[in-house]
């Protein structure tokens, strides 16, 4: 009776073994099977990985653009709401303003100094103005970087190298030229601090909702655009090949 019972025992081991590897290999080719695992990828506006927040660096500044720090934000609109009005409306430039302050600044100084010199009273409280070594060097670094940044770009616009980039280009120059046409320089600056202030909170508020509809927009910008270059643009000649050039 031990006997059968063994055999019994190792036939069921045997038959069970092959069905719980067979769920094993199921389960691990579940788990490991990339298209079960793959997401459809959110579009996002101009193809970012980051959110609103991260792309306007995070910090304070970040904040009051989308309006988290409030005080701060509306310190902001009315300040530069003022100073806009004040600007336009007596007539001050933005030069002969502060040349008018600094003046009325460094004589208030100069008098203070000779009273207190002459009443044997402490001089203004001024502090030691002084820029470090290590600060201009990192600033001259950070600004050198950019600076070859932008002549990079447009060393290859002007040789033609990248269409898309000259296209943008001439539209970015063509709108701003007609802008600047309309108004002065500080209203340009004004209205692009409004612009600051409104566009990124609000698409912050509705980032959904504006996704969805420049992804179908982008689509349809994409195709057009293929059909400009199969039709026109890859017609266009791109200068001599190097092979021509070392003939």
């Amino acid at each position: 009776m031990a006997d059968a019972a063994d055999n019994h025992s190792a036939v069921e081991s045997n038959v069970n073994t092959p069905i719980e590897k067979s769920s094993e290999l199921l389960a691990a080719e579940t788990v490991d099977s990339p298209a079960d695992n793959v997401t459809p990828t959110r579009y996002r506006l101009f193809n970012r990985q980051k959110t609103i927040h991260e792309v306007l660096g995070g910090g304070m500044t970040a904040d009051v653009i989308l309006w988290r720090r409030r005080v701060l934000s509306i310190g902001v609109l009315v300040t530069a709401t003022a100073a806009w009005y004040l600007f336009e409306r007596s007539g001050y430039t933005f030069l002969s303003l502060i040349s008018t302050i600094l003046l009325l600044l460094v004589a208030i100084l100069f008098i203070w100094a000779n009273a207190a010199s002459i009443l044997q009273r402490p001089l203004p409280p001024l502090p030691e103005l002084e820029l470090s070594e290590e600060i201009v060097n990192k600033v001259a670094a950070s600004m050198r970087v950019r600076i070859n940044d932008v002549l990079a770009v447009a060393h290859d616009i002007a040789l033609g190298k990248d269409i898309k980039l000259f296209a943008k280009a001439v539209i970015f120059l063509w709108l701003f030229s007609i802008f600047g046409g309309w108004f002065n320089f500080l209203t340009l600056v004004y209205i692009g601090l409004l612009v600051s202030l409104t566009i990124p909170a609000l698409y912050n508020k509705y980032e959904d909702h504006v996704d969805r509809n420049a992804e179908i927009a982008h689509k349809q910008i994409v195709k057009q655009y293929r059909n400009l270059d199969a039709n026109v643009l890859s017609k266009i000649p791109r200068g001599l090949s190097k092979d021509k050039k070392m003939q």
